[in-house]
């Protein structure tokens, strides 16, 4: 088994309107950054699971996020996943 840091990012899909990013975009206008737009809100997710592979790592991941870090219906997620070093000391 080998120990995977993950890295989720889930944000509302194009569709679905964004109340909270309408908010933060008035609000950063206010503040005088004019230039911004389309802000969309999202969340973010870090974790450490174990798997034999990366592809396993991968599948535990969607299913984690399909059935319960996101709303498949209004929010899509990616994620990005690395083997975590072990550190040795001598």
């Amino acid at each position: 088994m080998t120990d995977y840091a993950a890295r989720i990012y889930i944000t509302l899909r194009p569709s679905v309107l964004d109340p909270a990013g309408v908010a933060v975009e008035s609000g950063v206008h206010q503040l005088g950054f004019t230039t911004v737009q389309n802000v969309r809100i999202g969340k973010y997710v870090e974790l450490r699971l174990a798997a034999v592979d990366a592809a396993a790592a991968q599948a535990q991941l969607d299913q984690m996020c399909d059935r319960l870090l996101a709303n498949p219906v209004i929010e899509n997620y990616r994620f990005e996943i690395e083997p975590v070093a072990i550190a040795t000391h001598q």
